[in-house]
């Protein structure tokens, strides 16, 4: 009899193929899990660059280095300075194709501005260099045109300043690595590139449509004079905001050339000058702030040149007896040099330290000139500097004292920065408010019966002085060379703004009359400003209001007046 054996060979190979099949799909379930573990920290990496690496993009060489920089606008929001994605092209001589000559005389064509051996010695070089950094789309398709492989054509960030030269001295510019050099690029490159900083745009002070009409009014100006340059600053007497700062000759930030090194110097900020009679009202304030002037009555004599330790201070016309509002309307050396002289040195010394005359301008820029001081503080140099000689400070100086002159008597900095909402800063006193009081009926009536008459926009109540000071030369002073000032704030009655425009060497010519001294030259380049800028600031005309300077017109006497 036989005996049925059962083999469970097909049930142990039908068990162990599912084992395999299980763990197949547990290894490609891991796998899947892991892709999409891989493919998520991928995509949170990209949505992480996306909204907040600012600096990611496409760079190229040292551009990768490059920090995105934050807009700079001014105090109305309009843009002064971006950065783009601009084009930059590069030449690799290793891969080049064509013969160096030819290639030399093609890229003369499109960039006529640069000598074709300069060419040569980029394209015959051992490592890549820039053929042109800043370049225009039109460049960059006519050297692509040209077909060489050796050629290629980075994306960079560029600097761009859409309003050209319009305040290119404020402004200032960065260089070829993205770093600030000058202005407000160069004193704010941390704040504009930091982090935490540069996601918003730098509001500056500045208004772009009063530093258009104050640029347009001293370009005319310098150009009709056929002058070697001017400045101009408008500041808010109380909060020490520049609205607007103007320096010529200029240049476009845009387009750096070795020609404009003279034309980068803000002569605001950084040139020094003696600025004349524009010193007086100061000189005068000091002593009725002092006491030493009691009465605007009292008269000086100036009928002859004054000899003190063998220099003889002159008057630039005849002179006589002048009472106080008379020595500024005539712009008397000899009076102002006699009352500076009654106040004596370390009251006239204290004066120019507490208007800061002794050190730098303050201001956030880096371009700031120290002025020139006095060496020995003597009884000469005590009555020469009351009118301007003798001591050098930038247009920048004189704008921020006669603000404290003008503002009730305190002095406070200047700044690019917009105030808004932000108290301003606390100063400190230099004038009393009766004295500040008693200058602005002065100045204005420099204006309404003196030197300053050209400076009279109706109904704006300008109030300013007049200076012309001859510039110092070899042996003495250069009495062709003129150096041009009217110091000014408006509306006198209630001052909001002072506005400096100076005029280097002014050329006496049909546009001035045959003049080269300020009430010619500066003076109606303030009235011009003021009557255009001044509704941009909110301040309108009104012929119906003006300062009161009742009591002191009678004691104004005009030439040919009897004693």
């Amino acid at each position: 009899m036989n005996t049925l054996v059962v083999r469970p060979t097909r049930v142990r190979t039908a068990g162990v193929r599912q084992q395999i099949l299980l763990t197949a799909q547990q290894r490609l379930m891991m796998l899947m899990l892991l892709f999409m573990a891989a493919f998520f920290l991928v995509s949170m990496r990209l949505l992480f660059f996306a909204l907040f690496d600012t600096s990611s993009g496409n760079h190229n060489g040292s551009a990768a280095f490059v920090p995105a920089r934050a807009d700079i606008v001014d105090r109305n929001g309009v843009p002064l300075a971006r950065t783009i994605d601009g084009y930059s092209i590069r030449v690799v001589p290793s891969k080049l194709l064509n013969n160096r000559q030819y290639l030399a005389d093609e890229l003369v064509k499109i960039f006529p501005d640069t000598p074709r051996e300069e060419f040569v010695a980029k394209l015959s070089g051992s490592k890549p260099t820039y053929i042109r950094r800043r370049a225009l789309p039109d460049q960059v398709a006519a050297v692509n045109a040209i077909g060489d492989i050796g050629f290629d054509f980075p994306r960079e960030k560029e600097r761009l300043y859409p309003q050209l030269s319009l305040a290119s001295h404020v402004l200032g510019f960065t260089d070829a690595e993205g770093h600030g050099v000058t202005g407000v690029e160069g004193a704010f490159d941390k704040q504009l590139t930091d982090a935490a900083t540069r996601s918003q745009p730098l509001a500056l002070s500045i208004d772009a449509r009063v530093q258009g009409v104050l640029e347009s009014e001293l370009y005319n100006a310098v150009t009709n004079l056929e002058a070697i340059g001017g400045a101009g600053i408008i500041l808010d007497v109380h909060t020490g905001e520049v609205l607007a700062m103007a320096s010529l000759p200029t240049y476009n930030p845009n387009k750096l050339v070795a020609a404009d090194a003279g034309a980068r110097r803000n002569a605001v900020s950084y040139n020094l000058y003696e600025l004349g009679s524009t010193f007086k009202p100061l000189s005068i304030g000091a002593a009725i702030d002092d006491g030493v002037v009691t009465s605007m009555a009292r008269r000086y004599d100036a009928s002859a040149p004054l000899a003190i330790a063998g220099f003889r201070i002159r008057d630039s016309h005849p002179g006589r007896w002048y009472n106080v509002p008379e020595t500024l309307i005539q712009s008397s050396n000899i009076a102002t040099a006699r009352i500076a002289d009654e106040l004596g040195r370390e009251k006239m010394e204290t004066l120019f330290r507490s208007l800061e005359f002794n050190k730098r301008p303050d201001i956030e820029l880096k371009e700031r000139a120290f002025p020139l001081w006095p060496k020995d503080w003597g009884r000469l140099t005590t009555m020469t500097t009351a009118y301007g000689h003798g001591i050098a400070v930038t247009p920048l100086h004189l704008a921020s004292a006669y603000a404290a002159l003008v503002n009730g008597g305190i002095w406070r900095p200047a700044t690019l920065q917009k105030m808004g909402d932000k108290a301003p800063p606390q100063g400190r006193r230099v004038f009393k408010a009766s004295t500040s009081a008693r200058m602005r009926q002065l100045l204005r009536l420099i204006v309404t019966d003196g030197t300053g008459k050209q400076a009279d926009a109706p109904g704006f109540r300008v109030g300013g002085k007049t200076g012309s000071a001859e510039k110092p030369g070899i042996g003495g002073y250069r009495r062709t060379s003129v150096v041009a000032t009217f110091a000014a704030a408006f509306p006198m009655d209630n001052p909001r703004y002072v506005i400096v425009a100076m005029v280097d060497e002014p050329k006496g010519n049909a546009y001035s009359s045959g003049q080269r001294t300020a009430g010619w030259t500066a003076a109606p380049v303030v009235r011009k400003v003021v009557m255009r800028a001044g509704p941009m600031l909110g301040v309108f005309p009104d012929e119906t209001r003006d300062v009161d300077v009742s009591e002191l017109v009678p004691l104004v006497r005009r030439d040919g007046e009897a004693e």
